[in-house]
């Protein structure tokens, strides 16, 4: 398994926020973490790079435990990204990226082209190269999120976690962001509220409730109109779309409303 995690917990404050989570992603995959607020996914997340220290059970990366590896190793393996990070610092889109390569160099190291390779490389797969010099401040939501994972990317990991990508952008960047991640050559671990985003783009699902995986698997075998009941507490429908072939869920009008008005 490229990650994987064995009844882990953590809490703080006395509440259990992470209650035995086991899952499994293989390489080069892109696992959904589903749930309503409050149920784990972005502590969860910050486990699987060690920004927070499990209370119990094992994370592993490949077969190594990461209790075992150092902070360093951990940094140029995993990148996070995380909900609506910003700067009002005067930086450029080649500044941010340029950040991705902190893990790989010391205080005093100077620049070298396995850098510049990086950081082109980032900029290539997220398509923002004609974008490099324009100022942080400039971009839209959707090219300053294409800019964060570009960072992450610049880090060369075999691992990216991202917390709620898309929160905050509209349907097409939704869509632009989540079907970039979804053919980048890394396992990928993302963090969702939006159903029918997790049905098209990811291989596989794991629905937390309260700190627990009640379900894992393919969107296909997890996500049914009675666990959307039990767990989000709305009802639907569920078909498959003529247009791609993927699970397609459909809300009452009130609830594609209140949908509506969460994404403004």
């Amino acid at each position: 398994m490229s990650i994987a995690t064995t009844d882990i917990s953590w809490s703080t404050a006395g509440r259990m926020i992470v209650d035995g989570v086991t899952i499994h992603v293989a390489p080069g995959k892109t696992l959904g973490l589903l749930g309503p607020n409050g149920s784990g996914k972005s502590s969860l997340l910050r486990l699987l790079c060690r920004l927070r220290r499990v209370a119990s059970g094992v994370i592993t990366l490949g077969d190594v435990d990461i209790t075992q590896m150092s902070r360093l190793s951990i940094a140029r393996r995993v990148a996070l990204v995380e909900q609506q990070a910003t700067t009002e610092a005067l930086v450029t889109v080649l500044d941010v990226v340029r950040l991705g390569r902190t893990p790989h160099r010391g205080p005093l190291s100077p620049w070298t082209k396995a850098d510049d390779d990086a950081v082109e490389n980032a900029l290539g797969h997220v398509g923002m190269e004609s974008k490099r010099d324009q100022s942080w401040q400039t971009l839209s939501g959707g090219e300053r999120q294409r800019a964060h994972i570009a960072r992450a990317l610049a880090q060369t990991p075999s691992e990216l976690l991202l917390d709620e990508p898309t929160n905050h952008l509209d349907i097409q960047h939704q869509l632009e962001i989540l079907s970039l991640v979804s053919r980048l050559p890394v396992t990928s671990i993302v963090a969702l509220h939006d159903l029918n985003l997790a049905a098209l783009f990811c291989d596989m699902v794991a629905v937390l409730q309260q700190g627990r995986v009640v379900a894992a698997g393919t969107p296909e075998e997890v996500l049914s109109e009675t666990l959307i009941r039990d767990v989000f507490g709305v009802r639907a429908h569920i078909d498959r779309s003529p247009h791609h072939g993927r699970l397609q869920i459909h809300f009452s009008p009130d609830v594609e409303m209140a949908l509506r008005r969460a994404a403004e």
